[in-house]
This record gives structure tokens, C-alpha cells and sequence, in this order.
């Protein structure tokens, strides 16, 4: 299973390690446990740092293929229930490292806050290895054990826990459960998880509003290919820049197959996002990962607070927060994410096997879609509001040759059915004739195209009816200081390679503003600190 160039690797990665981190393999009989016994022991034996025992647990682990990780023989409330490869196997290791040793890469108040949960949480994470969105939620519920021993995380392989999938009635992943119930289904980042944390104990961000940051040249708030243009090139010129990103790569990080990103003929939204991660790493940038940002108001220094609490004041600000997946808004969509609902047909579509499902939308991401799930499913039926589809021809040939793809043009989609808590149909009127039809099927993919990210602004900023802000040549918006750039703008045809050059766009001009109102924001910084100076004495 691992080959001697993985192996190779892996001894380098763990070379540093400060810890001795072991691996404790529950006792028993299963199928699949000298797979995963020798899996560990191949892990373990590079390096002195690492080791592997068998030794009964007492129930804290679910079943003969589950382990968990110790540091110095103490427990780090990681624990794996199957065989971590795939995506996953980056999550194993990443777990290794930081269990080791290696510092975690979360920004100090969100370390902070996750330190002051006091319940006691078990956290049951149900991934499939093929899903490349599983990894952000395992990965930050391990941090989160790492830093507080009531915190417990545990990844469960759902392909080799079939009972306990339909026992729990889940087709989606990743599906999170806390205590032993459900806690968040489908996907979700790990900003939505602090989120959660946050609603469930109110009080562990309470800290972070007396821990702020001195006044910043530049914030940026969202981390995909616009954010992170505009972050390197303000970094570039000297300024102190703070990035705010639920994560890096955005929604770049969905993206299965990259194409069309000039003089990379090919690569992944994983790939692309580390990459980006990496670029930024080599220059003096604030990240500010996995939090949002609850309000902002205007003036000459601008005012950005954060769900931590924190409060940043900047000369500038560059809002670059993207687009979501745009909903269907028909009865039984919201009510059944995860459930028969999805939006991303390479982490769901496996669940789906030998299954009818059907696909909103007839540009090009669902063909698309239909032509991925084609190879997995019974059958795709593709739903089309308009009389012709809005795909690229070269794509409508590949699905009109597919047996197993019917397309439905010009129907309306007007609810989603569900019985027992389970997607099992849709109802559709046809729009020439205006009959109402009904559907028997156990899955939709959604796949109507995105919405701009920018309903925290309120009308801090000019925006069109669709919610895109609205910016010049220079990607200035209606306020002063205040720039725009990429999917969230009124700039046409949303492409990577468009969104990183109106990021680098947006950090010139807002240099260029730096250095005509110098004067102006000096005095404006130094009234700010007298402020926060006389609030200190009294």
C-alpha cells in the first residue's frame, strides 16, 4: 500500500519530530486489520519517533480497525475507525506531525478559544476516501483535540462501516456528529465549525477583543485566487497586510480539474489551494483562517470585526470573498441536504451507487456533473429551466451519447420529495405544455451556478441586484479606500486566471491610494492610537 518513495518521504517529514507519537491498534478480528496492522507498523517504522502497539482500549475504541494516536504515551483524542488512505492519508500524517511536535497552523485567537471550551466533546467524523472536502473538517477537529484533552475526534471510513452508515440514514459526507448527534451534514468548513463551537459555549471568544492587531495598510478579506493576489502584491510593497479567510483556495478548493490556468496545463483546487498557501508563506502576511467577518464600517481608517471578537482597524480594505453555490430555493432542498440533497457530485455522487439521481442545471458545471456521476449511478436525469442547454457543444455531445443520461429541457423544478427523511423524488412542470410531472429518484445534485459573497457588507458598498459589487477600471468600489476583485464583482466571466489578475489589480490601486493620502492616514493612525492609549490608562 505504501511504496518505498511515500516511505522515503514520510521518514524526512517525520525526521523533526519532538514527540513520540504511537500508535494504539485496538485488539480483535476483522477482515481488514492485518491490512491496517501492517499499514501502521510500515508508518511506524520510519522513524524512532514512531511506534505501533496492540493492546486492548477498554471501549474507547470502536472496533478491531480502529487506533488512536499517543504522544508520549499520553492520549491526543485522535483516533481513526478504518483504513486512512486517500484523502484521508494526508489527514493521518498532518495528525502524526502535529502530535509530534509540529507547530499547528491556526491563528492565535482561534487557538485561544478552542483552549477555553469546557464541555467535554466527542466529535464522529463519517468521510468517504474519495471526498476532497473531508479532509478540512478532519483535519481541524484533530487540531482541536490537540489543544483541549475535553475535545475528542474521530474519523470513521464510512465505506467499511455500512451498518452504522444506514443506521445513522447518512448519504453524504462529510457528516459530522457530536456526543452522538448529528452536528453538522454535507459540506462544511472549518469557519463553520468555529461557528458551532462558538453558539455552543458563547463565552471562549470573550479573550480576543483586548488582543488586537496595531493598525494594518491593507486587509483582505477572503482567501481563494483574488485574496491571495491582492495579499502578495501588498506584501510585495512593504505593507503590513492582514488576510481573513474562512480558507485558502476558496472555492477554487472544490474544483476537481483545473485546465485552463495559463502555463499550468493541468492541476487540482487541492493542489492550486497548497500552492497558494505556500506562495503566501514566503513573505510577512497576517493569515487569519477560519473566521468570518461580522461587520465592517467605512471612514478613514476602516473598522473589520471578526467572529472571534476581534476588531481590526485598516488603511485600506480589499474585499475579495468569492461566490457560493447557488440554491434551487424549492420546498424540500433545504430541508434535505445531506439527505439526497448535494452540491458537489465527487465527494457525494459514491453514495449513489447504482441509484437514479438527477442534476439541476444544464450549463457546463452540470453536465459536467452528469457526465462524473454517469460512471457511478443507474441513471442521471439532467433538468434544464431553458428550451436549450447553456453547456459547451463538445460536453452536450459526451452526455447525449451516454445511455444512462436523459436531458429535460425547458422544465421547471418546483419541490424536492422526501419520505422517511430520504430524497425520493421530484416534482416538475413542463413549461411548453404546462404539465405537472413527478419523478421517483434518491438523489439531486444542484448545479445552477454561484452567488457573490457579499451580503455581511449591507450597503457599506454600491451592488447590483445580484449582489455583485460594483467596481471601476482600478476595482475601486462606491467607498473610498475600499477595493473589490474577483467573483464578487461586476467583472464579467468568473475565471481563476481573471479573479488572481483583478487581485493584483485592486493591491496596486490601493497602493497608490496609500501613497496620495499618506498625510491624511498618518494622522488618522496616530488619533486612533491616543484612543486605544487613554482606554488603556483608564
Amino acid at each position: 500500500m505504501l511504496t518505498k518513495d511515500i516511505l522515503a518521504s514520510l521518514k524526512s517529514y517525520t525526521a523533526n519530530l519532538s514527540k513520540t507519537v504511537t500508535f494504539v491498534l485496538q485488539t480483535g478480528t476483522h477482515s481488514k486489520r492485518d491490512e491496517l496492522k501492517k499499514f501502521l507498523e510500515d508508518i511506524a517504522g520510519v522513524s524512532d519517533h514512531l511506534s505501533f502497539e496492540e493492546r486492548e482500549t477498554d471501549g474507547l475504541l470502536r472496533s478491531p480497525i480502529s487506533f488512536l494516536l499517543e504522544a508520549d504515551s499520553a492520549d491526543t483524542g485522535i483516533q481513526f475507525s478504518g483504513i486512512p488512505g486517500g484523502h484521508e492519508f494526508n489527514s493521518l500524517i498532518l495528525a502524526v506531525l502535529q502530535a509530534g511536535g509540529t507547530p499547528l497552523k491556526l491563528d492565535d485567537s482561534l487557538k485561544s478559544m478552542v483552549a477555553n471550551v469546557q464541555g467535554d466533546l466527542h466529535f464522529e467524523v463519517f468521510v468517504s476516501l474519495s471526498c476532497h472536502n473531508c479532509p478540512d473538517v478532519v483535519q481541524a477537529l484533530n487540531q482541536f483535540a490537540l489543544l483541549n484533552p475535553n475535545i475528542k475526534s474521530e474519523t470513521i471510513d464510512g465505506g467499511l462501516y455500512q451498518g452504522l452508515i444506514k443506521e445513522r440514514d447518512i448519504q453524504g459526507v462529510p457528516s459530522v456528529y457530536l456526543n452522538g448527534e448529528l452536528f453538522a451534514n454535507g459540506k462544511v468548513t472549518a469557519a463553520e465549525l468555529i461557528d458551532k463551537l462558538m453558539a455552543l459555549e458563547p463565552g471562549i471568544a470573550a479573550a480576543n477583543a483586548d488582543n488586537q492587531l496595531p493598525v494594518q495598510d491593507m486587509v483582505i478579506i477572503g482567501g481563494g485566487p483574488a485574496g491571495v493576489s491582492s495579499a502578495i502584491y501588498g506584501a510585495r510593497k512593504g505593507l503590513k497586510v492582514t488576510m481573513i479567510a474562512d480558507r485558502i483556495g476558496g472555492q477554487v478548493k472544490d474544483t476537481m480539474g483545473i485546465e485552463n490556468l495559463i502555463s499550468v496545463p493541468k492541476t487540482t483546487g487541492t493542489e492550486l489551494s497548497g500552492a497558494l498557501q505556500s506562495h503566501m508563506d514566503d513573505y510577512d502576511i497576517t493569515i487569519k483562517e477560519h473566521l468570518k467577518v461580522t461587520n465592517v464600517t467605512k471612514g478613514e481608517l476602516k473598522s473589520v470585526t471578526l467572529s472571534s471578537g476581534e476588531v481590526i482597524k485598516a488603511k485600506t480594505l480589499i474585499i475579495a470573498t468569492g461566490a457560493k453555490w447557488r440554491e434551487l430555493g424549492v420546498p424540500g432542498e433545504k430541508e434535505n441536504i445531506g439527505n439526497g440533497v448535494a452540491y458537489c457530485p465527487h465527494c457525494d455522487g459514491p453514495f449513489y451507487k447504482g441509484k437514479d439521481v438527477a442534476v439541476i442545471g444544464g450549463g457546463n458545471s452540470g453536465i459536467e456533473a452528469a457526465l462524473d456521476l454517469a460512471g457511478i449511478v443507474k441513471s442521471v436525469t439532467v433538468f434544464e429551466f431553458l428550451p436549450e442547454l447553456k453547456a459547451d457543444q463538445v460536453l452536450i455531445n459526451q452526455a447525449e451519447a451516454r445511455e444512462n443520461i436523459n436531458i429535460l429541457k425547458n422544465v421547471a423544478t418546483n419541490s424536492i420529495r422526501a419520505e422517511g427523511g430520504k430524497v425520493d423524488g421530484i416534482n416538475y412542470t413542463d413549461r411548453d405544455s404546462n404539465e405537472s410531472h413527478a419523478l421517483d429518484l434518491e438523489g439531486v445534485f444542484v448545479q445552477i451556478g454561484l452567488v457573490p459573497n457579499s451580503d455581511f457588507l449591507g450597503d457599506l458598498v454600491d451592488r447590483t441586484s445580484f449582489g455583485e459589487i460594483v467596481v471601476n477600471e482600478k476595482c475601486q468600489t462606491s467607498e473610498e479606500g475600499i477595493y473589490a476583485c474577483g467573483d464578487v464583482t461586476t467583472v464579467p466571466y468568473k475565471q481563476i486566471v481573471i479573479a488572481m489578475g483583478e487581485g493584483s489589480k485592486a493591491s496596486l490601486a490601493a497602493f497608490e491610494y496609500l501613497l496620495m493620502n499618506g498625510e491624511k492616514l498618518d494622522a488618522a493612525v496616530a488619533a486612533e492610537e491616543a484612543l486605544t492609549q487613554t482606554a488603556k490608562v483608564a
